[in-house]
């Protein structure tokens, strides 16, 4: 949708991960129809899926910087790796951050000044509900299943960021993630979640009605919608 709407983009990628839901290479061909433009996919030549990434570093995330190496090995190492391919160019990246996501916008043009950086949906004042109303009055096609699944993210299936309720989830749709995640913590010593007190909650140790799995994200047009669309 961030790319839609700043228009003239001259080149869509797409980052594929092993671990994300089928269904998002459906919606990519999709948007190609509709954008009438091929998105070239792009995927790591070193690491096949998350497991692997956690198995390497030897756990989740470095809890000193927040480090995920599934997010930095899976997904910005290949981004950059395109970037050097691309050096003599001038580049302007459009980044899909809504509204609330001033911050994580902040931090990409903190990280990456060498580059320039777009964000529509912020600068047209829209939510993540916004930009999912927009898309539904905008295409005739399915946004990504993952969604309509009740999830907050297209991310992959068994995001390691991921809260309490959002584990119980995926404990219901997708057992045979849960239980492989769990016996990955177990197998590298260290928990993707913790309780109040920053303890470690193991995946084979969570309740089942922990946390909030009321996460879905439901398309609804504000003022600032009808407004992107005209």
């Amino acid at each position: 949708m961030a790319g839609y709407l700043a228009g003239d983009v001259d080149e869509w990628i797409y980052i594929d991960i092993t671990d994300q839901h089928s269904d998002s290479i459906r919606f990519i061909k999709d948007c190609e129809k509709a954008i009438g433009k091929e998105i070239k996919i792009l995927k790591s030549k070193e690491y096949r899926c998350v497991e692997d990434c956690v198995r390497a570093f030897g756990g989740f995330v470095n809890k000193q910087n927040g480090f995920a190496p599934c997010t930095n090995w899976l997904k910005k190492r290949v981004r950059k790796e395109w970037e050097e391919k691309h050096k003599d160019y001038e580049l302007t990246y459009v980044w899909g951050y809504d509204l609330k996501e001033k911050h994580r916008a902040e931090q990409m043009i903190e990280e990456n000044p060498q580059e320039n950086h777009e964000f529509p949906l912020i600068e047209k004042y829209l939510s993540k509900e916004d930009v999912h109303g927009l898309f539904e009055r905008t295409f005739d096609f399915d946004r990504p299943k993952m969604y309509d699944m009740g999830y907050p993210n297209n991310n992959c299936i068994g995001c390691v960021k991921g809260g309490m309720g959002y584990w119980n989830h995926i404990r219901k749709d997708f057992p045979e993630v849960f239980e492989s995640r769990a016996k990955l913590e177990r197998a590298v010593g260290h928990s993707i979640l913790k309780d109040g007190n920053g303890n470690p909650i193991y995946l084979d140790e969570l309740e089942p009605d922990r946390g909030n799995m009321n996460m879905e994200v439901f398309p609804d047009c504000s003022i600032m919608c009808y407004l992107a669309e005209k």
